[in-house]
């Protein structure tokens, strides 16, 4: 199985680690400008699924720059919500006054996207594009205002894009619960339903919406949009994708091995599992991460390298994390400690010197 593990890119990896720290936003010579106008609304006091807004857009921004998005999608990306939208209730500029402002600090084109993303419905445009409505030139038309709106290919392809990272950021299975179905979701009682309302919930990882940015990912395949964006580096670069079962599986079988629902006298039924788990859904870097370190407990630092590298090569290519417990430079930085640790042939033998691992400067 380990000739099947993703390998380690190093300028993927660099570029992962440089985002790691927060000043890279301040020093972005394309973002940097614009964030003392974000910050300057309150968004870092605002609640947002995962965090607080600031984190949100923060995080959309990191992505898409992994991604090595252009410019005015990168841009966008950091203001997609901020004039609101049908999901969220932050209005931090006013659409009606304050278009003048962001036209200003991005320019009207970027403004133009900013506020189109923020009006038109998401729940058509995703619903449009997995009814297959994608025309040959690479437009879509949607219903704006009442009438039928027909969206570019250039603008298609950036809120692909941008979708793509949008809901990798956010979901998880809280999301789950209360948008189960989405897009095509039909909204559910809060009383009847309060234990799935109760807010974080468990934080499982989401059991479909990954499969959806799959599928996002290859519609960039498409011949109208293919050159429009570069290809983000996921799912074989937009070529794969992953089938509704296998991702609810994966999800399943990781979340029994979190929970403790394995053997615990014996490692190698949470082995299988895990390796099950990867063989459904190879796309996020968790399951590789933790049977990494079960391999190095073992004191099998071969494979425990194998899995950590797949592991730290697939996370530096999301810039965000599938198991939100723990935030993408959390992860990020365990999953060097695992690498390092294992090309050293190294690891804790005793439970309490897990709490002593830490990451040496040559990786």
């Amino acid at each position: 199985m380990t000739a099947m593990l993703p390998t380690l890119d190093h300028k993927q990896l660099s570029r992962a680690i440089g985002l790691l720290d927060e000043e890279w936003l301040a020093h972005d010579p394309d973002l940097g400008p614009v964030m003392p106008l974000v910050l300057g609304r309150g968004v870092g006091q605002d609640w947002h699924k995962a965090g607080t807004f600031r984190h949100h857009l923060i995080g959309v921004a990191r992505t898409l720059t992994l991604w090595q998005q252009p410019k005015h999608v990168r841009q966008l990306g950091l203001l997609h919500s901020v004039y609101g939208n049908a999901h969220v209730d932050l209005m931090k500029f006013d659409p009606k006054s304050e278009r003048g402002r962001l036209q200003e600090a991005v320019g009207e084109d970027v403004e133009r996207l900013i506020h189109l993303f923020c009006v038109m419905s998401r729940i058509e445009f995703l619903s449009e594009l997995f009814k297959g409505h994608l025309t040959s030139e690479g437009s879509l038309t949607i219903t704006l205002q009442g009438q039928p709106f027909v969206l570019p290919a250039r603008d298609v392809a950036a809120f692909i894009v941008v979708s793509m990272a949008d809901i990798c950021e956010q979901w998880y299975s809280w999301q789950d619960d209360i948008y189960m179905g989405y897009p095509d979701y039909k909204p559910q009682p809060a009383q009847q339903h309060w234990a799935a309302a109760l807010w974080p919930g468990p934080m499982r990882p989401t059991t479909y919406r990954w499969g959806q940015i799959s599928r996002l990912g290859n519609f960039l395949q498409h011949p109208a949009l293919k050159d429009q964006l570069p290809q983000p580096p996921v799912f074989d670069h937009g070529r794969k994708v992953m089938e509704p079962g296998d991702e609810a599986a994966a999800a399943a079988l990781y979340w029994s091995v979190m929970q403790q629902s394995q053997p615990l006298m014996s490692p190698n039924a949470t082995a299988a599992v895990l390796e099950q788990a990867i063989k459904l859904n190879p796309w996020v870097a968790e399951p590789y991460m933790v049977l990494s370190q079960l391999h190095m407990t073992e004191r099998n630092f071969e494979l425990g390298q194998a899995y950590a590298e797949a592991g730290v090569q697939t996370a530096a290519c999301w810039g965000n994390s599938w198991d939100k417990r723990i935030g993408w430079d959390g992860w990020m930085s365990w999953g060097r400690v695992l690498l390092q640790s294992a090309q050293k042939r190294q690891w804790p033998e005793t439970l309490n010197k897990l709490n002593n691992v830490a990451l040496t400067p040559e990786l």
